[in-house]
């Protein structure tokens, strides 16, 4: 039998990039999937949501249950970003930014508690590795995937008692169509490719795919002791210290060597 055979989904953002990733992976492993957002359904049983509208996530949740009767699995995907620092950033921006990345989040997931209470349902977070540390002009979306990973802390603890699990996974440098669209703006993409593989040790960045993997676990029952956590999923960006010129790691390596 199938991970989620007879049991049904609710992706976020699952028009593209990760969340469609996701969403696919749920339904390869029996999932039934719903995917709210604007924009192309990605094949999936769609509902239309523009979430920086408050009344979007409680909408999406209940349409989701009348069709299908119950909802086993929400995860909260949706996000956007706004580059500035603070000295530059409109409010209007910050509270889309918080609205959409954080907000939502939160009433998705007030809005589904019933319905996962009823059957000891997950809720995974899509978060991120700003969550944890920060690159430049990135104000906005660091405190809204911050505050992200703090709430899944936060409806562990209260609902856990329920059956109710809550993780976050926090992504590095993943190849969805956004990134690319942003390494084809550099002046030149090949050496910012070969660049961003740099800093990851495993030598590359990362496939929607492998979030997906990581997704599908912790919604599962083979997590069932597992909530409460910020997965991350960089290649092992976060764990690498910087170092001071690309040269180095190779000087100390031959340094070693000699010893």
């Amino acid at each position: 039998m199938s991970r989620f055979e007879g049991r049904v989904a609710l992706v976020t953002g699952g028009g593209r990039g990760i969340g469609q990733a996701i969403a696919r992976r749920l339904a390869s492993d029996g999932a039934r999937v719903f995917t709210a957002q604007r924009g192309a359904d990605a094949g999936f049983e769609a509902i239309a949501a523009d979430f920086a509208d408050a009344d979007a996530p409680a909408r999406a949740v209940a349409e989701a249950v009348d069709r299908a009767g119950r909802l086993d699995v929400l995860v909260n995907n949706a996000g956007v970003m706004q580059e500035a620092r603070v000295e530059e950033m409109a409010l209007a921006d910050w509270e889309r930014t918080i609205r959409v990345n954080l907000t939502a989040p939160f009433l998705a997931i007030r809005a589904a508690l019933p319905h996962l209470r009823a059957v000891r349902g997950a809720i995974v977070n899509v978060g991120s590795i700003e969550g944890l540390g920060a690159n430049p002009r990135h104000a906005a979306y660091c405190a809204s995937k911050a505050g992200l990973h703090g709430l899944t802390r936060a409806v562990a603890v209260d609902h856990g008692a329920e059956g109710i699990r809550c993780n976050a996974v926090a992504p590095g440098w993943i190849e969805t169509e956004l990134n690319e669209a942003f390494v084809e703006a550099m002046p030149d993409p090949e050496a910012f490719r070969r660049g961003i593989g740099r800093i990851h040790p495993v030598g590359r960045t990362g496939q929607p795919e492998e979030v997906a993997a990581l997704v599908a676990w912790l919604a599962s029952d083979e997590a069932a002791f597992v909530t409460g956590q910020v997965w991350t999923v960089d290649g092992g960006r976060m764990a690498q210290l910087s170092l001071p010129h690309e040269d180095y790691s190779a000087a100390a390596r031959h340094s070693f060597q000699r010893r």
